[in-house]
């Protein structure tokens, strides 16, 4: 795992010298995401600039160092990831080029993903690649510049203008040093953000970069100033729902399950591979548990698991990973986190991501992958599990919602609506605690009164992709918050798509896997791992996991009212069913409670009115109201007020205030 950063001047006019100081402050602002090395490789003739920080993972020696030339000298290439099938593809250029075989420099996934692109082109080459990655290639002879990223989203890549100069990095922080960086905030762009909690791809916080869309690449010619073609996809998410749904398995169930733990298995089995230690992050759930189990078969020695646990009850999963790690004979290491260490983390946010991010579960994200890399440099996880095997609860009552929206008048939705808000959240939840306790274990919730203000807020709903919208936000209407001229487009935000004749689940599960994979998920877990130099991975997120569990029909994916039966009978297989058996928790902090308590001061002082008057970006009174039904108990807002506050903060950090 590495990061990367570099420029090409659309008019060749810096010294060698410029070159090279404006790309060492580019790249020393990545020095967590590779502490172990550092290069750059500059060519006045053409205005180019290419640094990298290396986190060094396979072959430690200098011949994996970046920037790395092609073997005839034409290609540069700065690249961050891991190629996970770089040895069988090592194998296949050397079968088509037997003298190959003399010519390695080293045994590093980089050189043999560079060759192939040399010997193949870009596009067959991450046809064949089988990563997370992203890469910046620039070709000599032709005055091109590539980029490209994993089919998936896992690492990730910011491009545009500065000026004259064509900019791109692994982290926006880098691009910052560049002396033609406006960082001008886009308005468009911070309403989306209030509408998501992130700022969708391809859009960026600040005006002319963009975020490269996972599974595709991009070719910018410096002369075409301000110039930006749109990216071309060498693999999309949309293809492989189609000829999934297309071409459903039609075996016995347990042979789909079979199928999964061959190829799981071979996943986990390619993610191994390191010349550092390596361990996984263990909450209890079925998928880090699977994954874990997995990782057992194939080592030796026992795997180091670690967790974190809070004191606050329905946010500790510490006893479940606990259990798992025993039964499993793993390692383990487990942190029970103080609320003052967990609120340590808060100032660090906003550079720690770049961008405004509002998923409050950043903070336990961060804290266990400190507690991973006291003793190890690469760690496994279950992320994507959900996403790929209908695992969120959501997914299953917002159907029956869009069912009942389109059966039921709209006034009478209003009125119900009216009711549910009628009563204080905490009365809601006191009532709802005696009703959860006469329920099965498995349909219990730890915080029963949360959804009931959002469900309110979906039954005014015109249609199911409106549904789908309203659910994934924070909760603020983007057109009384912003003082802006409009909200950016996203994905979600169009008419129509390629998964509209697919269930209402499946296209849910669409959406999840366009734009809040991507852009929360996968962006939390990367920027808390490498802020502490952390390489994390992910075997559910293997492309051919993922086009598999397209394959597996809803009935096959759901039973009994749940999700992921696949993925639970693999994780049945190693562990016992009581130890897997519960209710669905989430990865969060306590931060309702935090915001009425240690965060109050600090909240306050970010959300008041005048404040937000005098910066102009939002509308004091909603802010001033949610503030105010939070902190006397009618209402939990601490969804919209943390993705107002993370705002707040990263605009105090970048200075713009």
């Amino acid at each position: 795992m590495c990061g990367f950063a570099g420029f090409i001047d659309s008019r060749p006019q810096r010294s060698q010298e410029e070159l090279e100081r404006i790309c060492r402050a580019m790249n020393q602002t990545l020095a967590h995401r590779g502490p172990d090395d550092a290069g750059q490789w500059v060519d006045p003739g053409s205005g180019a600039a290419l640094g990298h920080r290396r986190l060094s993972i396979i072959d430690l020696s200098p011949a994996g160092s970046q920037p790395m030339f092609s073997h005839d000298g034409n290609l540069v290439l700065a690249y961050n990831g891991e190629v996970y099938n770089f040895e069988e593809l090592r194998r296949r250029l050397e079968s088509g080029d037997p003298e190959l075989a003399g010519r390695w420099r080293g045994r590093s996934d980089s050189e043999v993903l560079l060759q192939a692109i040399a010997a193949w082109g870009l596009e067959k080459a991450l046809q064949k690649a089988n990563g997370m990655f992203a890469l910046a290639l620039w070709d000599q002879r032709a005055r091109r510049l590539f980029l490209a990223r994993d089919r998936l989203g896992q690492k990730p890549l910011y491009y545009g203008w500065a000026g004259s100069s064509l900019v791109f990095a692994s982290e926006l922080k880098a691009l910052a040093p560049h002396p033609d960086f406006q960082g001008q905030v886009d308005r468009q762009a911070l309403a989306a953000y209030v509408r998501h909690g992130y700022v969708p791809t391809p859009h960026c916080i600040f005006q002319g970069l963009r975020k490269l869309a996972p599974g595709c690449m991009v070719c910018l010619d410096p002369t075409q100033r301000h110039a930006l073609p749109e990216p071309q996809a060498y693999w999309s998410l949309a293809q492989a729902m189609a000829q999934g749904l297309a071409n459903p398995l039609s075996g016995p169930p347990q042979e789909a399950v079979d199928r999964l733990e061959e190829l799981l298995g071979d996943a986990v089995e390619m993610r191994m591979i390191s010349d550092v230690p390596l361990g996984a992050l263990l909450s209890g759930g079925i998928d880090s548990s699977t994954v874990v189990a997995l990782m057992g078969q194939r080592s030796s020695l026992p795997v180091r698991t670690f967790s974190i646990g809070f004191s606050h009850a329905g946010h500790d999963e510490a006893p479940f990973a606990r259990q798992v790690a025993k039964h499993l004979g793993t390692e383990h290491t487990e942190l029970y986190v103080s609320p003052e260490e967990a609120l340590d983390v808060v100032p660090l946010l906003p550079t720690m991501y770049d961008e405004p991010f509002g998923d409050s579960s950043q903070i336990p994200t961060y804290l266990v992958s400190r507690l991973a890399r006291e003793q190890v440099t690469v760690a496994l996880s279950g992320d994507g599990g959900d996403e790929a095997f209908m695992g969120y609860d959501r997914y299953f009552w917002a159907q029956r919602l869009a069912r009942f929206n389109r059966r039921a008048p709209l006034p009478l939705r209003r009125a119900l609506a009216g009711a549910l808000t009628a009563l204080p959240t905490k009365t809601w939840d006191r009532l709802l605690r005696g009703a959860m306790a006469v329920l099965p274990r498995r349909l219990r919730k730890s915080n029963p009164a949360d959804n009931l203000d959002r469900v309110a807020s979906l039954l005014p709903c015109r249609d199911e992709r409106e549904l789908y919208l309203r659910l994934m936000s924070p909760g603020f209407d983007p057109a009384g918050l912003v003082r802006s001229s409009g909200e950016a487009g996203s994905i979600l935000s169009q008419a129509c798509g390629p998964e509209d004749a697919a269930p209402y689940e499946r296209r849910m599960m669409y959406w999840d896997g366009l734009s809040y994979l991507p852009d929360d998920i996968l962006v939390k877990v990367d920027r808390a791992s490498m802020a502490v130099s952390l390489e994390a991975r992910s075997p559910l997120l293997d492309y051919r996991v993922v086009e598999l569990a397209w394959r597996m029909p809803s009935s096959l994916l759901a039973r009994d009212g749940r999700g992921k039966w696949p993925l639970r009978q693999l994780a049945y297989r190693h562990l016992p069913r009581q130890l897997l058996d519960r209710p669905k928790m989430g990865f969060g902090v306590p931060l309702a409670a935090w915001l009425r308590g240690p965060l109050k001061d600090w909240g306050a002082a970010l959300l008041e009115p005048g404040r937000l008057e005098r910066e102009g970006w939002f509308n004091p009174q909603p802010i001033a109201q949610a503030w105010s039904e939070h902190q006397n108990g009618r209402r939990d807002r601490h969804h919209q007020l943390w993705a107002v506050l993370m705002f707040q903060a990263w605009l105090e950090s970048q200075s713009l205030v």
